[in-house]
């Protein structure tokens, strides 16, 4: 018989569902992000209008920042606040611990996705934000995704962790 550890159990342990607080798209390499209100995830391939799109199922095929995060990098910048858009990332999400979902399943309305590792800030972060910029946001880039199974999402849908057997 398998016992887990203490540990085991707290990281499997249930989470708040937080919320879809911004969607942005970039059309093109190194272009402006698009605000939208709803979205098309497609599965193993990535964002509908996105360039970053795949046909490998490749682990980086959504972008996530936290909200909260964000509110960290503008007091480490110095800024009341930080347009997300210059953080480069395609989903803004609030009340959940975006670290907690590396490595698990979890529902952004219909669409579920997989958290595939860490968003490392790029240079981009010294040229948007100036000297300091990069190091504001280590730590607080957020997970990229895969996407398991498409659908459209909309800004205020709920963001849910699926449990272990995928219920």
């Amino acid at each position: 018989m398998e016992t887990r550890s203490l540990l085991d159990a707290l990281i499997a342990s249930p989470m708040r569902a937080g919320t879809l607080a911004w969607i942005g798209v970039r059309p093109e390499r190194r272009a402006p992000l698009i605000e939208l209100s709803e979205v098309e995830l497609i599965a193993g391939n990535g964002i509908a209008g996105d360039h970053y799109r795949t046909s490998r199922d490749g682990a980086r095929q959504v972008t996530l920042i936290a909200a909260e995060d964000i509110a960290a990098i503008s007091a480490f910048l110095g800024r009341e606040c930080v347009d997300p858009q210059l953080l480069r990332r395609n989903l803004v999400c609030a009340g959940i611990n975006l670290l907690a979902l590396k490595g698990a399943r979890f529902r952004i309305g219909a669409a579920l996705l997989e958290g595939s590792g860490f968003c490392a800030p790029c240079s981009r972060m010294e040229e948007n934000f100036g000297p300091g910029g990069y190091n504001a946001v280590r730590g607080r880039g957020g997970i990229t995704a895969r996407i398991l199974e498409g659908g459209v999402v909309r800004i205020g849908d709920a963001i849910t962790q699926e449990d272990a057997s995928g219920a």
